[in-house]
């Protein structure tokens, strides 16, 4: 009798070959679909650009020579109640961006130093929300049934709050010598977690009932134990395009703080700090009013756009079906 032929090893999703560390393969995957992505590439190359400046902001400001607290009142002209002397707002072989209307102050190193504190609560704002969104997440999904309905109505509760209003309410009482980045990462994160728990929830009730967790299961192993050696990796893929998204949220709900007066205190500069007091210096020197503006505008756009190319590269399937979706309203 002839020998039946032993079927070829079949790699797992993802693309890895046998034997591989999981999830090598996908890893390449995924940065080769990145690299075929030119917006993608661009909006990585603009990020590492600001995170760049934001790192080397003080030897930045040595380079120029500035710092971003020293006033400059022969660079203003008082008589006209302060509008930068000189054109494009003070322009020079000194002050590469011009100076601050009413202070004189560099705004080149205000700006580099304003993308370490927006870039900063940004990042720590989305940690926060994902440690806490995903631990809540699978608590509700693998606790018993009154735990899970506890944490998904304090979770519906988390999302219908206005996020904004809270922020200035606590800030309004936190005590003023209370590090404000840290009060903000606190406050963002704490406060815009529920959509990642209940995100975290739906994957996590249809990964419990696969045969591997089941496996899982069977062999012993404790829940604990189950959610961090079998579902956590299944759930790296949504997640990681999930903050992706939330990073941009998080930099804008930090410049409308500081936009409106509760964030970031000065002398210490941030983007949303400079419009709010750009605001009534538009007519005199929109210079000052469009950087900040430009820096905050290009650099949610550059998150975004890669948050984008993240997903798809991570689900190739979507964009598959995005792509004969728009084919198909170009033929009718």
């Amino acid at each position: 009798m002839a020998e039946r032929p032993v079927p070829a090893a079949v790699p797992p999703p993802g693309g890895a070959a046998p034997g591989a560390a999981p999830g090598a393969g996908t890893a390449r995957q995924v940065w080769r679909r990145l690299r075929r992505r030119p917006a993608a590439v661009a909006a990585a190359g603009v990020l590492a650009l600001l995170v760049l400046l934001a790192l080397t902001a003080p030897l930045l400001a040595q380079l120029t020579g500035q710092d971003p607290n020293t006033y400059h009142d022969d660079l203003v002209d008082s008589a006209r109640g302060g509008v930068p002397i000189g054109s494009f707002g003070g322009i020079s072989a000194d002050h590469w961006l011009g100076v601050e209307p009413g202070t004189g102050r560099d705004l080149f190193t205000r700006l580099v130093h304003g993308a370490r504190i927006s870039l900063l609560v940004a990042l720590g704002a989305t940690a926060v929300q994902i440690l806490v969104g995903v631990s809540a997440g699978l608590a509700a999904a693998l606790g018993n049934r009154f735990a899970g309905q506890l944490i998904g109505r304090f979770t519906d509760v988390m999302i219908a709050l206005p996020m904004l209003v809270l922020g200035i309410a606590l800030t309004a009482v936190v005590p003023p010598d209370f590090p404000r980045p840290l009060l903000l990462i606190l406050i963002i994160g704490l406060l815009d977690w529920g959509g990642t728990a209940r995100m975290v929830r739906a994957q996590t009730l249809a990964l419990r009932d696969l045969d591997f967790v089941d496996a899982a299961r069977l062999s012993g192993n404790s829940t604990l134990r189950i959610a961090r050696r079998e579902l956590l990796p299944s759930l790296a893929a949504p997640v990681i395009t999930l903050a992706a998204v939330k990073v941009p949220t998080a930099m804008v709900a930090e410049a409308s703080l500081s936009f409106l007066g509760v964030g970031v205190k000065p002398p210490t500069p941030s983007w949303g700090q400079m419009l709010s007091s750009a605001q009534t210096w538009f007519r005199a020197d929109p210079a000052y009013v469009l950087l900040p503006a430009g820096l905050l505008f290009v650099t949610v756009l550059a998150f975004t756009v890669l948050g984008d190319a993240v997903r798809t590269a991570l689900d190739p399937r979507e964009g598959s079906r995005l792509r004969v979706g728009t084919r198909k309203e170009r033929k009718g």
